[in-house]
């Protein structure tokens, strides 16, 4: 018996965006109240890059000049790595490794539902481990 666990099944449904000309601060400060580890970056209605807390500090935003200065469009990840919805979680774990990232911009029919990452993946393989375990 094959038992084929979804993205979808795990992602969280929690986007957060910022226009691609917020400031470096502005975008942490959504990051804290939001409690996310990313958000995506937009212009013009349309998805043109995530950011993540290693975006910000691979780009050595170490104080307030800094942060004030550089904007979402300097600091974002391009293109979008996207996965479907409907992929395996082992599907997720090659794109992972194969474009060495941490996070997955989930879509399904082209449109954004979520966002899948390495943690969650941990998390949910776990999970599925120990409930075969318990069989």
């Amino acid at each position: 018996m094959s038992i084929t666990v979804k993205v979808r099944d795990f992602m969280n449904r929690n986007i957060v965006k910022v226009p691609s000309t917020a400031s470096v601060r502005e975008i942490i400060e959504v990051m804290v109240k939001k409690d996310v580890g990313s958000v995506l970056v937009e212009k013009n209605n349309e998805i043109i890059g995530i950011i993540t807390e290693r975006d910000i500090m691979k780009r050595n935003c170490m104080g307030p000049r800094e942060c004030d200065a550089l904007t979402a469009s300097d600091v974002m990840s391009s293109p979008l790595i996207t996965i479907d919805a409907d992929a395996s979680l082992s599907e997720a774990a090659d794109l992972f490794v194969k474009k060495d990232i941490r996070r997955l911009v989930v879509t399904e029919k082209g449109k954004i539902v979520g966002i899948f990452t390495q943690k969650d993946l941990l998390d949910k393989t776990i999970d599925v481990f120990m409930v075969l375990a318990s069989v």
